[in-house]
């Protein structure tokens, strides 16, 4: 497409980012217009995408991180033709997939952005995908129940799709960006394009070093990317020069543009005031008047992916089943790097990504037996949880492992990939104060709420190697955000191999006597339960302890049998109290039973010690569940 046409767009495009926003009545108009030339001559003369087809493999993958300019994005689907001036006319209403910020309801949505300074991991996330779907391994959406031999060959272009993402300055301050910027360069992605647009001006404030390019650039440079810079943003010629040189070299690239933001109308242009401040219609009319010539019917034309060929041999191997002796104790930790390893056989979609702890949550048995789908990304959660998101977009389903404590760094990441729709296992590894010695530091204590809180979350707690097993089974069967809590030290084998353990289900230890209180408890603290009911029992007093692995969902019909037919409910665990597995039992009874609820969990301020010395100091060892059973049972009397 020649500079004449390319500007003809800017203008429509310009048309439609204030149109839009006007009669939404919100929206942010003046960040959008200053990136209009940025990706309108990127979509419209070197993007390769079939918009037929959305999913089409051979396509580039197109990232607005900078998800506030959603005006622009959806215009330049308008201005495509794949969606109707109507449509657009719909922006931020409710019924409209054409939300605020971009999320999976509109169908060229890769993830949802919006809160910034996630794109370029989600980025990252996808170009890994593609050179590994490019190696023909894994990919999802053909053949019969997606399991695919990782042996397959392709047919395919002999360069790999891109992925462009586009960002804003100001959140080139996020941490997360220099996460994914380092592990794209140390992965030496070739695929991968970043342009930054620089327009100077933030939500309240200038950014941080305004224009400024040479600050940017030598941090680009630093972290080994190749980078471009325009000293003009808004010119259709030096952007089209800009976007030439970088698709002609190799390794990860930035474009550093300048911009003004406003562009194109020229009472908000450069001026503070404007962010997120759509223009009244009288403002409107004048806005337009400026932008003219608009020719409502220009169209452009995005260039179509070439074809990829996809030859399948179907693998309908089940994976092996698991075996533990029943004399010997295994940490849950270790069992799900078996269980990965496992089921990870005969499922080419699994990938694995590291933050540098393989050693200890045992996803090094992954790694090395499928060392092509294994990413150690280091010590950058942020970033792993991105590249997750990136991956789950292009049809892998990737386990994201680490300590449960330092999962939480990544709390907004997790947040947001359900936004977008991921499918992704998250395992916790080393939660609580049985972790021993290591200290507070190292105790995920907070894990539960965080991730029982992302909408449409699945959270399970194993006890032992067989659960822990079954468990990553089913999290694989899962869709959406699944967190596995896993522990420390070794645990006793309580189950057998012909166990099964749904989501949403529990199992019951039950007393040989006479049933008068209900433990619930999971993962470590089960233990504890199980040795108070064997003391218990032994002075005649029976309890009910039901292994609540599954605590979203939780298991409300066994739960609720359990209040209909003993007398109170004891929650322990190995977590504060807030957030975690009592008050998810909590939440399944209140306002259905009024018995009686106690609840043991970790109140005091952790410290180093063995595990059996931290039990006994939070009050959630063997002996605290006792001497509470007992004071309900004298006080019931």
């Amino acid at each position: 497409m020649n500079k004449t046409s390319l500007d003809k767009l800017t203008h429509l495009i310009r048309y439609y980012i204030l149109t839009i926003t006007t009669q939404a009545g919100s929206g942010h108009p003046s960040s959008s217009l200053s990136a209009v030339e940025l990706m309108t001559v990127l979509f419209f003369k070197y993007l390769r995408y079939n918009l037929a087809d959305p999913k089409d493999p051979g396509n580039d993958r197109v990232i607005f991180s900078k998800g506030h300019a959603s005006p622009l994005y959806y215009s330049l689907y308008a201005a495509a033709g794949a969606i109707t001036e109507e449509e657009l006319m719909k922006y931020r209403t409710f019924d409209s997939n054409l939300e605020g910020h971009p999320t999976e309801r509109f169908r060229y949505t890769e993830a949802a952005t919006g809160s910034l300074g996630q794109g370029l991991s989600i980025g990252l996330g996808e170009a890994l995908a593609m050179s590994l779907s490019y190696q023909g391994i894994g990919i999802r959406g053909y053949g019969e129940n997606n399991n695919i031999n990782p042996n397959t060959k392709y047919e395919t272009p002999n360069t790999l799709p891109r992925v462009f993402i586009l960002a804003g300055d100001g959140e080139i301050a996020e941490g997360s960006v220099w996460e994914a910027a380092a592990a794209a360069s140390f992965k030496k992605i070739n695929n991968l394009y970043l342009v930054v647009d620089v327009n100077r001006l933030g939500q309240s404030d200038p950014t941080m070093y305004e224009y400024e390019l040479e600050i940017y650039q030598r941090r680009f440079e630093a972290f080994g990317w190749r980078v471009i810079t325009v000293s003009d943003g808004n010119d259709v010629a030096s952007v089209d020069s800009a976007w030439m040189e970088a698709l002609g070299g190799k390794g990860p690239t930035v474009i550093l543009a300048k911009t003004t933001k406003g562009k194109g109308v020229s009472f908000i242009e450069n001026m503070p005031g404007w962010h997120g401040k759509p223009l009244s219609k009288e403002e409107l009319e004048k806005a337009i008047a400026e932008i003219a010539p608009v020719d409502k019917k220009v169209r452009g034309i995005i260039n179509k992916a070439p074809s990829v060929t996809v030859s399948l041999t179907l693998d309908k191997t089940k994976p092996t089943s698991p075996f533990y002796d029943p004399t010997k104790p295994v940490a849950t930790r270790k069992a799900f790097g078996n269980a990965l390893k496992r089921v990870g056989a005969t499922d080419p979609h699994i990938v694995v990504v590291d933050g540098d702890v393989k050693n200890s949550t045992y996803t090094e048995f992954f790694g090395v037996a499928y060392p092509k789908r294994f990413f150690e990304l280091f010590i950058a959660e942020q970033n792993m949880t991105g590249v997750a998101v990136g991956l789950s977009a292009r049809g892998f389903h990737p386990v994201v492992s680490s300590f449960a404590c330092f999962l939480t760094r990544a709390a907004d990441q997790i947040r947001m990939a359900a936004f977008s729709g991921s499918s992704i296992i998250f395992n916790g590894s080393h939660a609580g104060v049985s972790i021993g010695e290591d200290g507070p530091s190292q105790m995920g204590l907070e894990d539960l709420a965080l991730f029982r809180t992302v909408h449409g979350s699945t959270v399970l707690y194993p006890a032992d190697a067989y659960a822990t097993e079954r468990l990553t089974e089913d999290a694989l069967n899962t869709k959406g955000i699944c967190y596995i809590r896993t522990t420390r030290p070794e645990t006793s084998i309580l189950y057998t191999q012909s166990d099964e353990f749904p989501v949403g289900g529990s199992k019951t230890h039950h007393a040989n006597t006479k049933e008068i209180v209900t433990v619930v408890a999971a993962g470590i603290t089960l233990f504890e339960a199980l040795k108070a009911q064997e003391q218990l029992e032994n002075d005649g007093v029976g309890i009910r302890v039901i292994d609540a692995y599954s605590v979203k969902p939780i298991d409300k019909k066994t739960l609720l049998t359990a209040a209909k037919e003993t007398k109170a409910i004891i929650v322990v665990e190995d977590h504060y109290p807030e957030g975690g597995l009592g008050e998810a039992v909590a939440s399944a009874i209140v306002g259905r039973s009024k018995i009686p609820f106690i609840h043991l969990a970790v109140n005091k301020t952790p410290r180093s010690g063995k595990a059996k010395e931290l039990l006994d100091y939070e009050g959630i060892a063997a002996p605290d569940i006792i001497e509470s059973v007992n004071a309900f049972v004298k006080v019931s009397k």
